[in-house]
């Protein structure tokens, strides 16, 4: 996921205020994901198997729906916008991974909806699964809205702020 984080950056850093912004969303996500999942570095706090912290869990869930609001509502809105300035295929290509999104859009709320808000209902006993599930579907996701950020870029249409 850093990798694909740090690529992204590479390709198409500085050159909109809304992409950056929302880079910087997908960053500070990654690295609460791997706090959260103890991956490396972080791997070292969560050695007895325990959940982690309610809090880390709460700060997670935030972090994760403001991303996810910011795609919808700011960055794709404007990189469809700007594909269909640009053309059928552009246009098409939008059309065909906006549904793709979606579906990891609807993991992500179901994690939230399961572990944001404690619960006598809420059962803990799949959270590593769930989390697991839903690192897999931002790795895609985090492919798709690349791709879509590529073909927008490989078309030279300027996207503004």
């Amino acid at each position: 996921m850093y990798t694909r984080l740090q690529s992204a950056r590479q390709q198409w850093g500085g050159s909109s205020t809304a992409i950056d912004n929302w880079l910087e969303d997908r960053q500070q996500l990654i690295v609460s994901y791997c706090k959260l999942a103890a991956l490396p570095p972080f791997d070292k706090q969560n050695q007895d198997n325990q959940l982690p912290a309610q809090e880390d869990i709460l700060c997670f869930c935030q972090l994760l729906m403001d991303y996810l609001s910011a795609g919808h509502f700011e960055v794709y809105d404007q990189i469809v916008s700007q594909c269909e300035i640009n053309g059928n295929d552009s246009k098409s290509l939008a059309e065909a991974l906006y549904p793709k999104i979606s579906a990891s859009t609807d993991i992500a709320l179901e994690f939230n909806d399961n572990y944001a808000e404690p619960s006598a209902e809420n059962s803990f006993s799949t959270f590593d699964h769930d989390l697991s599930a839903l690192g897999q579907a931002l790795e895609d996701r985090f492919g798709l809205e690349d791709e879509l950020i590529q073909t927008l870029f490989a078309n030279h249409v300027t996207v503004s702020a």
